[in-house]
């Protein structure tokens, strides 16, 4: 959404700086005006969070900071003047900032440091940018006077809170007026006096120290900037909050915005608990809106629907443990997103990989040999105490960077369960030295957690939460683990996707391995391949049509010696198909059709291994729409003969029981 893009770029810009107690003026204002200005100027501020629930690799050096900022109580995020008769305005973003935050309301601080709570909200303008407000203590009778006609090409001066260093006065003139961007409802004043990050919401002034127009923005392509003119300011009506602005939404795996209009209005006077609240709900339903919206719109295209899906449907199955999504590209076409970038060893044969798409980590978390799986699955604080291991989460003092080593509790631990029927666990975890929260949605594998990961300022994070809730439906991985990880994971119901709830693996050590699903059945003896708590197991997911709907369903299954052998045994399903898919498929189906090298059941060398495979006879005589093949791969030195029993030992109980 376009203020939340706004207000988080500016909090992080005011979140980098601090306020100083010292002012500067520009020359060219009349000194008799300066203490009136100064009298009448204001930072905005929120608290520092006192209580840091962050735990850190050695003390923060906080004598490396500059003295005011290791002392100040608060971060300066804006700037407000006063208009007379206990009013103040700002700017409507500076204080949307702190809609959600975490350490306390906005206040208003004076040159000399004293703070002014908030009483009420009195007006507000989300498409105008503006809000007008009461004090509960009257700082002084000082204000700005108003001039409702400025003159165009004059001198005029912005005043404000540059960068979070103290309220600074800098000139330039009032250049031109622009239609607002929608339907040119009211006109931007531009004028090119130099305004920085913290100097929203400050005053324009002519030359005479009225204040002219509440600056707002920088131009993005020009050295020049915008302000609401004050008038705007006084005729909207009084006792109102009016949203009336066009918004976009955006899903990270489409190439398609839903636009609306956010119209809401509610009455006012408010405290600013009781403001935030109404705003916050008000929004987050509109953008709960968008997104069923932009679904409902794009629903005959959603994967498994629309170009590129039946591709993903039907192609040879592959495993991939590190996740990713099902997104569209610019061509319109479903493909997989989301690689492994980087990956971060932990102790215990443990490791974090990492990556992202869009706004998204995408993470594999494989848990140490060491960490029993009870402890894993039902201890956030461990799981997320891994993945700080990375290094990849510090606080930056001065010129430092201090690894955060645990984020404690999270204060949210729920569950989910997506389309595909899996069984998600999401976590919200605060970080209130920077306003900020870390949403997690965490998968349970059985050799860790497949993730899904943002971090954003808190008044985004419920959008955030639906948006994830939203990918998870086109999120795709592959559970893989030890033979003993598998147990573990298999003992906890809870943890199971629907996929996995009626299937039967027993691991009968040194001697039998079996396994047994709604669509297949097969057990194998060790002389086949050792059977060892260590043996790597592999059980892939595809997408296929069940009484007219798309499930999730297994179709690769793999059993490997351990995690460096590669001798290996593969079951795996294929889909005849379908007739707009190009030739490359059409040839590989007519192989496993007509049993042609490499499934005819002859052994042959594939550089230095041995491998044999096959198609087992599908149930049904007549022209299959799907069909399985068994393989069987070693290093080890064996006749053909030899592999040939080999094979017959993976398929002679090898049972196919749908469709």
């Amino acid at each position: 959404m376009d203020f939340l893009h706004r207000a988080s770029l500016a909090l992080l810009f005011a979140l980098l700086v601090l306020t100083a107690a010292g002012r500067a003026q520009a020359a060219s204002l009349d000194t008799s005006l300066v203490s009136k200005v100064d009298a009448a100027t204001f930072e905005v501020v929120i608290p520092r969070a006192v209580d840091d629930p962050l735990t850190y690799e050695k003390p923060l050096p906080l004598e490396l900071l500059p003295y005011q900022e290791r002392t100040d109580k608060y971060f300066s995020i804006g700037t407000a003047f006063a208009i007379g008769n206990n009013r103040y305005v700002t700017a409507g973003h500076v204080l949307l900032l702190a809609v959600g935050d975490l350490t306390g309301p906005p206040s208003l601080r004076d040159a000399s440091g004293h703070v002014y709570a908030i009483d009420k909200i009195e007006k507000f303008s989300l498409q105008q940018d503006f809000a007008v407000f009461s004090l509960k203590d009257q700082p002084s009778n000082a204000a700005l006077a108003i001039d409702t006609k400025p003159v165009l090409n004059s001198v005029v001066y912005a005043v404000g809170n540059a960068l979070g260093t103290g309220v600074v006065i800098r000139d330039g003139l009032y250049t031109s007026n622009t239609p607002e961007e929608e339907n040119g409802r009211w006109e931007w004043m531009r004028f090119s006096a130099a305004a920085s990050p913290g100097n929203s919401g400050g005053p324009l002034l002519d030359q005479d120290g009225k204040a002219i127009g509440v600056v707002l923005m920088k131009s993005a392509n020009e050295n020049l900037n915008y302000a609401l003119p004050i008038n705007e300011v006084l005729k909207a009506p009084d006792n109102l909050a009016v949203m009336d602005k066009q918004e976009s939404y955006q899903l990270d795996v489409l190439d398609y915005d839903q636009n609306g209009s956010f119209k809401a209005q509610f009455p006012l006077p408010a405290s600013y608990a009781d403001f935030s609240a109404t705003f916050l709900k008000l929004q987050n339903s509109f953008n709960e809106q968008q997104l069923k919206a932009l679904l409902q719109q794009q629903s005959d295209q959603l994967f498994p629907h629309g170009p590129g899906a039946n591709r993903i449907l039907h192609d040879d199955p592959q495993l991939s443990f590190f996740p990713s999504l099902i997104a569209r590209n610019r061509s319109g076409q479903w493909q997989y997103a989301g690689r492994e970038l980087n990956r971060v060893p932990l102790s215990g044969n443990g490791y974090v990989a990492s990556g992202y798409v869009g706004h998204n980590f995408l993470m594999h978390l494989r848990r140490p040999d060491d960490m029993k799986a009870d402890t894993f699955y039902n201890d956030p604080k461990q799981m997320m105490d891994l993945l700080l291991q990375t290094g990849y989460w510090y606080r930056q003092v001065g010129p430092e960077k201090i690894k955060i080593t645990s984020l404690g509790k999270p204060t949210t631990d729920a569950t989910y369960t997506d389309a595909w029927q899996r069984q998600w666990k999401v976590f919200v975890w605060p970080q209130p030295y920077i306003n900020s929260e870390i949403i997690l949605f965490a998968l349970p594998v059985p050799d860790g957690y497949a993730i899904m990961m943002r971090m954003n300022p808190s008044m985004i994070t419920h959008d955030s939460m639906i948006d994830m809730k939203a990918l998870t439906d086109f999120f795709n991985v592959d559970y893989g683990g030890s033979l003993a990880q598998w147990k573990e994971f298999l003992a906890e119901n809870s943890l199971l996707p629907q996929v996995l709830k009626n299937t039967r693996m027993d691991f009968d050590y040194g001697k039998r391995l079996s396994y047994d699903s709604d669509q297949v059945s097969f057990n194998y003896p060790s002389s086949l391949q050792t059977i060892a708590p260590d043996n790597m197991l592999a059980v892939g997911f595809g997408y296929f049509s069940d009484s007219g709907k798309i499930t999730l369903q297994t179709n690769y299954i793999q059993i490997r010696l351990n995690i460096t052998d590669p001798d290996r045994i593969s079951i795996r399903r294929h889909v005849a198909p379908s007739q707009d898919l190009d030739d490359n498929f059409k040839e590989a189906w007519g192989k496993l059709l007509h049993k042609q090298h490499p499934y005819d059941g002859i052994a042959y060398n594939d550089g230095d291994e041995m491998d044999i495979a096959t198609v087992i006879d599908p149930r049904a005589k007549s022209t299959p729409t799907e069909l399985y093949t068994a393989f069987y791969a070693t290093q080890s030195a064996h006749k053909p003969q030899e592999m040939k029993v080999k094979l017959s030992q993976l398929t002679q109980q090898f049972k196919i029981k749908s469709p």
